[in-house]
């Protein structure tokens, strides 16, 4: 602290403590209080509640619909591509076993 500063009145830090105004709390302060805590973790518990509502309302939108069919198609084109190359590699090789191998190995 500043040890220039002079000690004040006593008679006068109690004038300025008594004129402080506190202003009084509006009624049912601290209920509301209460309320409004115990609103905003209902909320919160509803919202985790339904995420996967929301997430299905995002998904019906119509552009993110769209964008949802895109993709299942392209994951679903490139599902049926590798497994005709599977097909296609099974095939080829039935096809060499059986022109090499004898007939009786058939």
């Amino acid at each position: 602290m500043n040890s220039n500063i002079p000690n004040p009145d006593p008679k006068l830090s109690s004038l300025l403590r008594d004129s402080r105004v506190t202003p009084a709390l509006p009624l049912r302060f601290q209920e509301n209080v209460w309320r409004r805590i115990a609103d905003a973790e209902g909320d919160k518990s509803a919202v985790t509640a339904n995420w996967f509502d929301a997430l299905i309302n995002q998904l019906l939108r119509p552009r993110l619909a769209f964008a949802a069919v895109c993709v299942l198609m392209i994951i679903g084109a490139w599902a049926g591509a590798h497994d005709g190359t599977q097909i296609a590699r099974h095939d080829a090789q039935v096809r060499y076993l059986a022109s090499v191998a004898p007939n009786s190995l058939r």
